[in-house]
């Protein structure tokens, strides 16, 4: 199947029993080397790139049905020698549609074939080869759901009212 993650419109609401997806990581690899406007992976803006994941997000929680997992394969990236979180600020916007964090995977990367090619140039410009990816799972909780044992992997506040 191809298409937009971001417009799901021909799945049902809570349809899907599991999602397992890889999206790009910004622009560091360009899918359609920029012919496809709409495509993500063309997008080197950290703050529009999220904009657009959690367009994804919100999609991906309409189709999922509750108490069913998401799950999000994604890594981070540098800009100007500097780690960016890439990861993490995915991870809130997941956080931020009603997904509650299942696990945090770490998936070390090894024999990559870019590391050779990186390898002087961290040593020269003075940062670490980032190693590693994160698979985080995320669950649709169940309409009405209690979620106060689970408030710490949470986005939102439980009621406005009661300090978290």
């Amino acid at each position: 199947m191809v298409g937009d993650a971001r417009d799901l419109s021909f799945l049902k609401d809570d349809s899907i029993d599991l999602i397992i997806t890889h999206p790009p990581y910004m622009n560091i690899i360009r899918y359609s080397d920029g012919k496809i406007p709409a495509d993500i992976s063309n997008i080197s803006s950290l703050p529009k790139f999220c904009d657009e994941i959690e367009k994804v997000a919100k999609e991906l929680f309409r189709v999922l049905k509750q108490d069913k997992y998401c799950a999000i394969l994604i890594g981070d990236t540098r800009k100007g020698r500097h780690f960016v979180p890439l990861a993490f600020n995915v991870m809130q916007r997941f956080l931020t549609v009603g997904f509650v964090l299942k696990e945090d995977i770490i998936k070390v990367q090894h024999n990559c074939t870019t590391t050779g090619r990186w390898r002087t140039k961290a040593l020269q410009e003075k940062f670490y080869l980032i190693m590693h990816e994160h698979l985080f799972v995320f669950r649709k909780p169940k309409e009405g759901e209690d979620l106060s044992r689970v408030k710490f992997s949470l986005m939102r506040p439980m009621n406005p009212e009661t300090p978290q």
